[in-house]
């Protein structure tokens, strides 16, 4: 097999693969055999079919897919062994690509076209400057997030005057003869969606006696009207009269005091000692979260400055269209304008990361991979206050992450970026700047 590459320009070339009848003659041979043993062709035994038989009904097909077969290992093979930097797959030419007569010929050449990278020089190095934002959490930021913690450490307590967010607990009756009557009914008045309502229920004491219109009170929802009534949705529309609430008990969630119970529930037992610490740790936590923003943005930036440095990259777009039109599933519709720009753009920033990571050596492997997994996890839970998950517990909800194929190559894309972030932080001159975070979502905003 004979292969020869020739520059048409900058951005493509055509390959001529010239095929013997040595290349594949013995592939073909070997295919047909085995086609026989499993060939069912009536009149026949299996595996007693007479190969010129075979050769005739089958003989085209099996030259043709072997060739195929052969062409595309022996293609990449060269393309390997070559360096050729190649965009995409190499296409048969529209152009010079002879017909291929399989029945009759013995020896072949095949064109390919294909489309080369282009050259560009995107290495790093410590004079290039770039701004890297540290952001601030303030000081509301961090209040909110101890009140979020003493409110999952608070307790449900009895109270004697109702206040806004309450629970009541009591005696439901309908004023009508025979009407509802619920006792130990619960409301929350709150949740109730006519003010005026709501409002009968303000400052309200145990044993209080109030009169109310539950079909009002709740916009005549039969779900929450049926629940609170105990009757059919069907009956609800006939209760929309007044009822009497005669108050037993009242119910207020109340947060924990910032204390030791807090501090153990957020971090772990004695991690903690002062809420001095607890907050310092609490801001700690904001500072790891906002480290990942403040990456995000430094390759944001990398990339837009790369961009304005190199240039625009000379493609070769008639090619790549059909190179991109031959790989949609659509096959009935090209690629819009629009979406080839876009892809064209994607496919420059892909190769500048590409000749990043090979300039600072980037590579990973499936512990990487599963770090950044569990770090998700682990973002996740502490958004929810669960800052303190046991390493096997992330571990197990990581690895289930990574059985989903899209999230999995999601998950790598990603741990290839956390390396090469880690590695331009330590080439080029980071110029740090304190911020707020609606001033770095401002400055994230200018990138979209």
């Amino acid at each position: 097999m004979e292969f020869t590459l020739t520059n048409l320009d900058a951005t493509s070339a055509r390959l001529v693969v010239n095929v013997s009848e040595a290349d594949y003659a013995g592939q073909v041979e070997n295919s047909l055999k085995n086609f026989r043993r499993k060939a069912n062709i009536p009149g026949f035994r299996p595996g007693m079919v007479p190969m010129g038989l075979i050769k005739k009904q089958y003989g085209t097909a099996v030259k043709a897919e072997e060739i195929n077969k052969i062409l595309q290992t022996k293609i990449f093979e060269y393309i390997k062994e070559n360096k050729v930097d190649m965009l995409g797959e190499p296409l048969p030419s529209e152009e010079q690509q002879a017909a291929i007569d399989f029945v009759n010929g013995k020896d072949y050449t095949f064109e390919f076209d294909i489309a080369l990278a282009p050259k560009f020089d995107a290495s790093l190095s410590s004079s290039d400057k770039l701004a890297y934002y540290r952001i601030q959490p303030t000081d509301e930021m961090i209040d909110g997030q101890v009140q979020a913690y003493a409110q999952r450490c608070g307790e449900y307590k009895q109270v004697e005057a109702y206040e806004n967010g309450d629970m009541l607990k009591g005696h439901l009756v309908e004023i009508a003869e025979e009407g509802v009557n619920v006792r130990d009914a619960v409301l929350m008045p709150s949740y109730m969606k006519n003010d005026e309502q709501k409002a009968l229920f303000a400052g309200a004491k145990v044993d209080d006696v109030i009169t109310f219109n539950p079909f009002a009170a709740y916009d005549g929802s039969e779900a929450e009207l049926s629940s609170l009534l105990k009757v059919e949705k069907s009956e609800v529309a006939a209760k929309n009269g007044d009822f009497t609430f005669t108050v037993t008990e009242i119910t207020r969630f109340v947060a924990s005091e910032i204390n030791q119970t807090v501090f153990d529930a957020a971090f772990g037992k004695d991690a903690v000692k002062s809420e001095e610490e607890f907050r310092a740790k609490i801001a700690a936590q904001f500072a790891e979260r906002f480290e990942v923003e403040s990456d995000y943005k430094l390759l944001l930036d990398v990339r837009s400055y790369l961009k304005n440095r190199i240039g625009q990259m000379e493609f070769p777009e008639a090619l790549l269209r059909r190179i991109m039109d031959a790989n949609r599933a659509d096959k009935e519709n090209t690629v819009s304008d629009e979406d080839f720009r876009k892809s064209l753009d994607e496919l420059a920033w892909h190769l500048i990361k590409e000749q990043l990571a090979k300039q600072f050596n980037v590579s990973i492997n499936d512990e990487d991979v599963l770090n950044v997994a569990k770090a998700a996890t682990r973002d996740q839970f502490a958004q929810y206050g669960m800052a303190n998950m046991p390493e096997d517990l992330l571990e197990n909800y990581a690895k289930e992450m990574l059985k989903q194929d899209r999230t999995r190559e999601a998950l790598i894309n990603r741990a290839v970026d956390v390396k090469l972030i880690a590695a331009i932080k330590g080439v080029v001159t980071l110029e740090e700047e304190n911020i707020s975070v609606e001033d770095f979502n401002k400055k994230v905003s200018e990138n979209a």
